[in-house]
């Protein structure tokens, strides 16, 4: 099994940063991404931003030069900077593991999601 722990949201005034975390833990063979998606009232899923295991990045284009995801290999955990926070931004962010599991002698390809964390901007 695998489990995501997230943490970091909360309120912030427009202008403000926020630091989310994502840290992953369980029967995990290999990571091969971690991202974060966010959902705001009323609205679809979208993708903020998503780090592949070689490192490389991309970002929805509303979050550009605004947000910075990295990772930390050793603690199997992600972390989601955000900067410059608007009132757009308002929306619960949820962390997303792509990786490959071990069980015997196979391998598989496994998708979680943490609980979600709520961001909200707000004066």
């Amino acid at each position: 099994q695998v489990q995501l722990v997230e943490s970091g949201g909360g309120l912030v005034q427009p202008g403000g940063s926020l630091r989310l975390s994502c840290a992953a833990s369980g029967s995990i063979f290999s990571i091969n991404a971690m991202a974060w998606y966010r959902r705001a009232l009323g609205k679809e899923r979208e993708l903020v931003a998503r780090i592949m295991s070689g490192g490389s990045t991309n970002y929805a284009d509303s979050v550009k030069g605004r947000f910075t995801i990295s990772r930390d290999n050793a603690k199997n955990t992600a972390y989601l900077q955000m900067n410059s926070l608007k009132p757009e931004d308002t929306a619960v962010y949820s962390c997303n593991l792509d990786v490959t599991v071990k069980s015997g002698n196979y391998y598989y390809r496994r998708d979680y999601w943490g609980q979600g964390t709520q961001v909200t901007v707000s004066s």
